[in-house]
């Protein structure tokens, strides 16, 4: 169901080594608009943020590049991001669509609307709203290292238009927050990305089904880059306890991200979210899982 950045994810080891020698991951093709909108891969965010730079030729001519000069270094160009889970084996479709962009290359903000069609929990069609935003507080590679992460803090907040919500006694809102490092790896023979940090939420199936109490919980990436236009992942986040029983199971998905032109970006994965029979059992959402699935994403950056 997570299901996180632009020229390609990467052109080759040495362009990933030059950008990030120049503080400019970011505009290699990470982060991704992920299932909420926050830059980072599916579930997870990551610390770069979004949005190519004005002064790079996106997808227009240099004449339009130059044109919109006076944007750079205040606001980035804006990307957006598309998403279908088919959990097929507990019945739940999910779709995502979102759009995010930055200021100053520090501050992200996004936005994201999901629709899950769930007919076997009751829910024929639910709505999903999010609005995000994520400070990166340190460059990577700060003071003149190799080895130094990007942070960043942010935050989403999440509403959702579920029926579930009143049977189970949830709320309908709630909001996220989460601290994230992340670190490209140039030294090694093939490019790796790492990402990991920790996010405190009351969410109950990312909040599609509803909130409820507060859990801190960890997650974490690590991506692979063999080839110039291709990155292989995984991706793992801890289920939250949302107290009164309610518990997430962890999810996980294997991912390949294909960066087909220097603006579009294609990803396939499969997601695991838990037992869906446990829901069955319970009739509630104690334990709740919602099977595993294929996902595939479209991204488009300006």
């Amino acid at each position: 169901m997570n299901f996180n950045h632009s020229s390609r994810f990467v052109r080759t080891a040495i362009s990933f080594s030059a950008a990030v020698a120049a503080g400019a991951l970011a505009y290699a093709g990470v982060p991704l608009n992920n299932l909420q909108g926050t830059g980072g891969i599916a579930f997870n965010p990551l610390a770069y943020t979004a949005g190519l730079p004005w002064d790079e030729d996106g997808g227009g001519d240099s004449t339009n590049a130059v044109e919109h000069s006076a944007l750079n270094g205040i606001v980035s160009r804006p990307q957006l991001g598309a998403w279908y889970v088919n959990l097929n084996d507990a019945g739940v479709n999910w779709w995502a669509a979102s759009a995010a962009l930055s200021f100053a290359n520090r501050v992200e903000v996004s936005a994201g609307y999901g629709f899950v069609n769930a007919h076997k929990y009751g829910d024929k069609s639910i709505n999903t709203y999010n609005l995000g935003a994520k400070l990166k507080f340190l460059d990577e590679n700060a003071f003149d290292t190799v080895w130094v992460p990007a942070l960043a803090v942010g935050g989403v907040y999440k509403y959702t238009d579920s029926r579930t919500v009143e049977a189970l006694g949830l709320d309908d809102d709630g909001f996220d927050a989460y601290v994230v490092a992340t670190k490209l790896i140039t030294q090694t023979p093939v490019p790796i990305l790492l990402s990991a940090g920790l996010l405190l939420s009351d969410e109950v199936v990312n909040g599609v089904v509803g909130h409820n109490d507060y859990d801190v919980v960890a997650f974490g990436n690590i991506d692979v880059l063999p080839a110039e236009n291709v990155a292989i992942g995984l991706e793992y986040k801890q289920g939250v306890n949302a107290g009164d029983g309610i518990r997430n199971h962890d999810y996980w998905d294997a991912h390949v991200a294909w960066f087909v032109t220097k603006q579009l970006t294609l990803v396939a994965a499969f997601a695991e979210t838990g037992d869906k029979d446990k829901f069955y059992r319970h009739g509630s959402a104690k334990d709740l899982g919602v099977g595993s699935g294929a996902v595939f994403s479209i991204q488009y950056q300006f």
